[in-house]
């Protein structure tokens, strides 16, 4: 449920030292993500003994290692995921999908085989490349298929061209027949233009801009565009046609207004170095954007990175197949119209003055508790995202590192993470999908977000990811105004079942350090396999699971700790063991959790890294009939499990479990009673 404004919190801390306090709020410090440096003891599976040893005892160790349930033998998680192996349940369980409704993530439309043609890449010329000498405010050729009128160069015949020189105010001007191609190689080329572009493509099947190796090259902008025909010349590098570039030298474009580089069909960059400082957009292609390769620092007043074609829903997309990208955008980092799909590189981007500028989330949203906040109604057209689309965003791989000042990834239909490594700082979202947003391999870490996945439908089948959030960590909520508000909204019955919404995990590893709800769906919340952790909220308007629909776990393994007052639980139809225990005293944080068997031997444990007085366990050991018992720190209670879900909540959402009544302080509580004596009250 989006609430678009809890509190001004923001973790400012990264993974490494953890999810920091935020000065704006006295909010409860929150330690580190587990298994990382500075963190709490990580949740994760035990690997010395894969068969299980006799007491099945997997303990959390410094390492990293950690819970696992010990029948299981310590299955590994998909992806060998940093929290290590552990068990993942039966994803295959059909009682454990019936419930939720059909998804769709995000599949690419895209076909790489003809993404780039041989030629886009080749950085050679012929030996009869016509040679253009650039002589300052005049420029010297021999061909006739160059006109030279004072410091206006104009190609109208196809072939290659090799420049060098310096035009202190002048223009290159490509004008051939839509059938013809024209190379411009730029071999130490200076070109500054005090009022239009340094080179026009006015007319061209394509043109291809070649740095040639070992040089430095520079075109530049005055600040000024002034109309010389009927298109808008908005570009240092403006094309009416394609444009491809490529070659291993360098090429610095600056502009004090307009864009970097502009082509109103697709845009390819093969390879080469390239330093872009522009007022608005940094690269545009406005069928495509295209990069196989390169070194691109990009600083731009708006979009990065900008693909918009809104005649063409084929076009207007974004395709990365590799490269080094450094971007520093006012507006988003890498923006498309229709797809963005991402292969492989490394990203560094900043968009909108990254997760510290985001504006504060204030207001107030009474949907589900009377405490949380609405985000602020001030109208602000600018986007700040850090990859956005208004199709499918697809993630196959590649290293980021995000800092966004709004949701570091977005998508107006679906979004899938299927490989890579992200790194994220938002402002707002970690990962955003209006549709289905999807994570199946990766590791993923959301060290500060105000909700970490949103979408209308959340699928995790995969990856290692960890998520720190001043609201909800993954929320499945709808957008319709006839649901219960949707990302945020009012109107409705704010705890009635949103048709369509529902959250699936069925494998991967999942930590989640919430202020707001853990894990929350406005719709179903199925569970049929990985490794969930969640570090709950501690005030008592949330709750560590949060499910207005019906909440069912048939697999995986799944510690949930938090605020009693509103805590739920796995309902009746559930086919894994599940238990819910609201304690008398508040515990402290870094006080063990264990669930043992009737003998004695522990089958899972996990260390909290805040304070907490509900704990929620389920791990493939538990089973209808059998007697087990919960530690927290010395105090223990033991717990005979008579239905398949133990315990009920008190939340007002859909899985206020009818089973047993839970008293606080559970049942048979052994040394201590009432809890640590270190508890806080």
């Amino acid at each position: 449920m989006k609430k678009k404004s809890l509190i001004a919190l923001i973790c400012t801390a990264m993974l490494l030292s953890g999810c920091g306090q935020d000065k704006n709020t006295g909010a409860d410090n929150v330690t580190g993500m587990p298994g990382e440096n500075g963190g709490t003891q990580a949740p994760a599976a035990s690997n010395e003994n894969p068969g299980g040893s006799s007491s099945g005892t997997s303990n959390v160790r410094p390492d990293g290692s950690g819970p696992s349930d010990a029948s299981s033998g310590g299955a590994g998680a998909p992806n060998g995921g940093a929290f290590g192996s552990g068990p993942s349940g039966d994803s295959s369980n059909p009682s454990g999908s019936s419930s939720v409704q059909a998804a769709s993530a995000a599949v690419s439309s895209l076909s790489t085989e003809r993404m780039f043609t041989d030629r886009d890449s080749r950085s050679t010329w012929d030996a009869t490349a016509v040679a253009v000498s650039l002589l300052g405010s005049s420029a010297e050729c021999a061909s006739d298929k160059v006109s030279i009128n004072g410091s206006t160069v104009t190609i109208t015949g196809e072939g290659s061209y090799l420049l060098s020189g310096t035009l202190d105010d002048g223009m290159i001007i490509v004008d051939v027949d839509k059938k013809e191609k024209v190379q411009l190689v730029l071999n130490g080329v200076t070109i500054r233009n005090s009022d239009s572009a340094a080179v026009y493509v006015r007319s061209a099947d394509k043109v291809f801009i070649t740095l040639a190796a070992g040089t430095s090259n520079m075109l530049g902008n005055g600040g000024v565009y002034t109309a010389i025909d009927d298109n808008n010349i908005d570009a240092v590098i403006f094309s009416k046609d394609d444009l491809s570039l490529n070659g291993s030298g360098s090429l610095v474009v600056e502009t004090a207004a307009g864009h970097g580089i502009v082509s109103k069909n697709d845009l390819v960059i093969a390879e080469g170095s390239y330093t872009i400082n522009a007022a608005s957009h940094g690269i545009c292609g406005k069928d495509s954007v295209r990069i196989a390769g390169g070194s691109l620092a990009v600083t731009s007043g708006k979009d990065g990175i900008h693909a918009d074609n809104d005649e063409d829903v084929s076009a207007g997309f974004v395709y990365i197949a590799g490269g080094t990208l450094q971007i520093t955008a006012g507006g988003d980092g890498i923006s498309a119209s229709g797809e963005l799909r991402v292969d492989g590189g490394d990203f560094t981007i900043v968009s909108g003055g990254g997760s510290a500028s985001a504006p504060a989330h204030t207001g107030q949203d009474f949907r589900r508790d009377f405490g949380r906040q609405q985000a602020s109604s001030s109208a602000d057209t600018s986007s700040t995202k850090g990859l956005k689309s208004s199709g499918g965003l697809i993630i196959n791989g590649g290293t980021f590192m995000i800092d966004s000042s709004d949701d570091a990834l977005h998508s107006n239909t679906s979004l899938a993470v299927n490989g890579g490594s992200l790194s994220i700082s938002a402002g707002d979202d970690g990962l955003h999908a209006d549709g289905c947003a999807a994570v199946s391999a990766g590791t993923i870490r959301i060290n500060t977000s105000y909700e970490g996945i949103e979408g209308q439908v959340i699928e995790i089948s995969g990856g290692d990811i960890a998520i720190c959030s001043s609201d909800d960590g993954l929320n499945a909520a709808g957008g319709s105004s006839g649901s219960a508000g949707g990302f945020g909204g009012f109107g409705g019955n704010p705890f009635q079942t949103e048709s369509g919404t529902s959250l699936l995990i069925s494998g991967g590893r999942l930590y989640v350090n919430a202020e707001g709800d853990g894990i929350d769906s406005n719709g179903t919340l199925t569970v049929t396999g990985g490794e969930i952790y969640v570090d709950g909220p501690q005030s008592s308007g949330n709750g560590a699971l949060d499910s207005n629909g019906e909440a069912v776990i048939t697999g995986g393994t799944i510690v949930a700790v938090g605020s009693s007052s509103m805590a739920e639980t796995f309902g009746s139809s559930s086919t894994q063991g599940c238990i819910l225990l609201n304690t008398a005293s508040r515990y402290n944080a870094g006080t063990k959790v264990e669930l043992l068997d009737a003998s004695g031997s522990s089958l899972l444990e996990y260390t909290p890294s805040k304070s907490f007085n509900s704990v929620v366990v389920s791990c493939a050991s538990l089973q209808k009939g059998s007697t087990y018992s919960v530690r927290i720190g010395s105090d223990t209670t033991e717990i005979t499990m008579t239905d398949i879900s133990y315990g009920s909540g008190n939340g007002f959402g859909g899985n206020r479990n009818p089973g047993q009544n839970v008293k606080p302080g559970g049942g048979r509580t052994d040394r201590g009673g009432k809890g640590d004596r270190n508890n806080q009250n």
